[in-house]
C-alpha cells in the first residue's frame, strides 16, 4: 500500500478507484438486469403456457374423451399437434384420477401424474408454477377441464415450457451486450479521469493525509487563539467555534451544526452573510461581557459562502491600550521636551556668551517655574497617570507647534466615569486636543490658541476644548463624527468617530458650537462617577525632570 501511494500520483489513484467503481457498478447492473429480464421472460412464458392450456381445456375432443377408455388415442394426437405448433416442451392431459392421456413420451401415457402441485388444479383452480424438472427449470400452467357448462370437472391440462438459465440468457444476448458494455466502460474511464482531475483540483493537489494533518493543525491553532472564533456557512449553521468563543458565549454544549440564531439570537453574522461587507471593531455585549467584534465574509472564488466573527473581551484590549497610551504619551513628552531643552540650552549659552548672566538666570528660573507649576497641577488634580501623561505630552506638543495651550488651573479628574476606562478617556481627550491644535497651527500668531478644561462632580465628567481656528461650516457640523469623513484629505476621519463612539458607549453626549472664522468649542458630558487611584508623582515628575 505504501508503494502504491508513493509511486502513483493522487490523480492516477483516483482515476483507478473511480474506474474500478464504474466497472463494478456496470457488472452489478448487468446482473440485476439479467435477473429482471429472466423473471419477465418467465412471466411471459407462464402466461403463454396458460393460454395454451386454456385453449386445450375448451376443445371438445379433449372434454369428450378425457376419463373415457380409449380416450388417449384421440387426445394424444391433438395434444402433440398443438405442442409442435406452439413449441412448448410438453402438454399433459390427466383425468381426475391423475391418469395421463397425453405426454411427449408415449410410454408414459396411462401412467399417473405424481407431482403434488397438481392438487389445486384438481379442485378447479387455474395457476402457474415454477419447477426444476429433468430437462431443466420450467414454468407450468394448469387449467381445469370442465363440462356441462363448467359445472363438472373431468380433468386437467398441464402445459410446460423450459425457461433458459441466466447463462443461456447471457449467451443469447451477448452479441448485443458487448458493444453496450464497451461503450459504458469507455464512458466510465473518461468520466473517471475527469472526476479525478476535478477532485485533485478541489483538494489543492494535496494528499488525504496532508489534508487531515492541516485540519488538525487548524483546529489546534483555533483553540490556542486568545480570541473567540465562530464561523457559519451560507445556511447560517455554525461550522467552527473554539473554546474561547464558547466561554464568552457561556455554553459548553456542542453547537457545531446548529443555527447561529438558535445559539446567539441577536448575532449580526447573518447580516454580513447577506451584505458581504466586513464590520470591524464593533462593540457588543455577550453574556454581560463587553467584547470587541470583527466580522468578515468568507469568500470562495468571489462568492460569499459563509461569515466569520472574531471577538475579544474589551477589558483586556483596553488594558493593553491603556498601557500603550501611557507609554506613548510619556515617549512623546520626552521627545518634545528634549527638543525644547536643546533650544533653551542654546538660548542660555548665547546669553552667557554675551555676558548677560542675570538675564540667563532669570530665563532659567522662568522656564523651571512654568514646568514645575504644570507638573504640580497634573500631579495634584489628575487621578490617572496615563491621562496626566497625555495632557503633559499635548502641552509639550503645543509648545513645539508654537501654539498657546491653556489648561484651566481648576481642571481636575478625581474619578473615572463608570462606563469609561482610562484608555477610552485618553482616546477622547487626545483626539479632541489634537484636532484643536491642528485647527490653529496655520493661523496667525494671535489666534494660535487652544483652551482646555476638565472637571468632575457628582453629576459626572465635563470636558471642554476650544480653539480659535477657522470654524466648521454649519452644513458639515453633523457629519464630523462620521467614520471616514474629513475635509483634510483621504486616510483621515477616524479620530472624532472614535470620540463619539466612546462617549456614546459611556452614555454621554457631545455638543459642538462653531462659527466660521471664529473657532470651535466642543463640550463632552459623561454621567456617573467611579473612584480611581492617584498616580505616582514620580511617574509624572520623571517626564519633566
Amino acid at each position: 500500500m505504501d508503494i502504491y501511494r508513493r509511486f502513483l500520483p493522487l490523480r492516477i489513484r483516483l482515476a483507478i478507484l473511480s474506474f474500478v467503481s464504474v466497472v463494478l457498478s456496470i457488472l452489478v447492473a448487468v446482473i440485476l438486469m439479467g435477473v429482471k429480464v429472466s423473471r419477465l421472460l418467465e412471466e411471459e412464458m407462464g402466461m403463454r403456457a396458460l393460454a395454451i392450456a386454456r385453449t386445450l381445456a375448451q376443445m371438445e375432443a379433449i372434454q369428450n374423451n378425457v376419463g373415457h377408455p380409449g380416450g388417449a388415442s384421440i387426445i394424444q394426437p391433438v395434444a402433440e399437434k398443438i405442442r409442435l405448433a406452439t413449441g412448448v416442451e410438453y402438454i399433459v392431459v390427466v383425468d381426475m384420477n391423475r391418469v395421463r392421456y397425453s405426454h411427449p413420451v408415449a410410454e408414459r401415457i396411462g401412467g399417473k401424474f405424481s407431482d403434488r402441485d397438481l392438487d389445486p388444479a384438481l379442485s378447479g383452480r387455474e395457476y402457474i408454477t415454477r419447477t426444476a424438472g429433468v430437462m431443466g427449470p420450467a414454468v407450468r400452467a394448469f387449467s381445469p377441464i370442465k363440462v356441462d357448462e363448467g359445472t363438472r370437472q373431468v380433468g386437467v391440462v398441464v402445459v410446460g415450457i423450459i425457461t433458459p438459465t441466466f447463462a443461456e440468457l447471457f449467451r443469447a444476448i451477448q452479441a448485443q451486450l458487448y458493444p453496450s458494455l464497451a461503450i459504458g466502460l469507455l464512458a466510465g474511464l473518461l468520466g473517471s479521469l475527469y472526476l479525478a482531475s476535478r477532485i485533485k483540483g478541489a483538494m489543492f493537489t494535496l494528499e488525504p493525509e496532508e489534508i487531515a494533518r492541516i485540519l488538525e493543525e487548524r483546529t489546534a491553532m483555533l483553540q490556542a487563539m486568545g480570541e473567540g472564533i465562530i464561523a457559519i456557512d451560507r445556511d447560517m449553521r455554525i461550522t467552527v467555534i473554539n473554546e474561547e468563543a464558547k466561554r464568552l458565549l457561556g455554553t459548553d454544549d456542542e453547537v457545531v451544526g446548529r443555527s447561529i440564531t438558535e445559539v446567539l439570537p441577536d448575532s449580526f453574522l447573518p447580516r454580513v452573510l447577506q451584505t458581504g461587507q466586513p464590520e470591524f471593531n464593533q462593540e457588543r455585549v455577550l453574556k454581560n461581557t463587553v467584547v470587541i467584534v470583527n466580522r468578515v465574509p468568507v469568500r470562495v472564488k468571489g462568492e460569499v459562502v459563509g461569515a466569520l466573527a472574531s471577538f475579544r473581551d474589551r477589558t483586556e484590549v483596553h488594558h493593553l491600550a491603556e498601557e500603550l497610551t501611557g507609554v506613548k504619551s510619556f515617549v512623546e513628552a520626552l521627545r518634545v521636551q528634549n527638543h525644547e531643552y536643546l533650544n533653551r540650552l542654546h538660548t542660555i549659552a548665547g546669553l552667557l556668551q554675551l555676558n548677560r548672566v542675570q538675564e540667563a538666570v532669570d530665563y532659567i528660573f522662568a522656564v523651571t517655574e512654568e514646568q514645575q507649576e504644570l507638573t504640580r497641577l497634573l500631579t495634584k488634580n489628575i487621578c490617572d497617570y496615563s491621562i496626566a501623561g497625555l495632557l503633559l505630552g499635548k502641552y509639550s506638543r503645543a509648545r513645539e507647534l508654537k501654539v498657546d495651550l491653556h489648561i484651566n488651573r481648576s481642571s481636575r479628574l478625581s474619578r473615572l466615569p463608570p462606563h469609561m476606562d482610562a484608555a477610552a478617556l485618553g482616546v477622547v481627550l487626545g483626539n479632541l486636543l489634537e484636532n484643536a491644535l491642528d485647527a490653529v497651527r496655520e493661523m496667525e500668531p494671535s489666534r494660535r490658541r487652544v483652551a482646555f478644561e476638565m472637571r468632575d462632580d457628582s453629576g459626572g465628567l465635563v470636558v471642554i476644548v476650544r480653539d480659535w481656528g477657522v470654524g466648521i461650516p454649519s452644513h458639515l457640523q453633523e457629519r464630523i463624527f462620521e467614520q471616514g469623513f474629513s475635509t483634510k484629505g483621504t486616510g483621515r476621519g477616524i479620530g472624532l468617530y472614535l470620540v463619539k463612539k466612546h462617549v456614546d458607549t459611556a452614555g454621554g453626549e457631545i455638543t459642538v458650537h462653531s462659527r466660521e472664522g471664529e473657532g470651535t468649542t466642543i463640550t463632552v458630558r459623561i454621567p456617573g462617577e467611579s473612584p480611581c487611584s492617584t498616580p505616582s508623582s514620580k511617574a509624572i515628575q520623571g517626564v519633566t525632570s
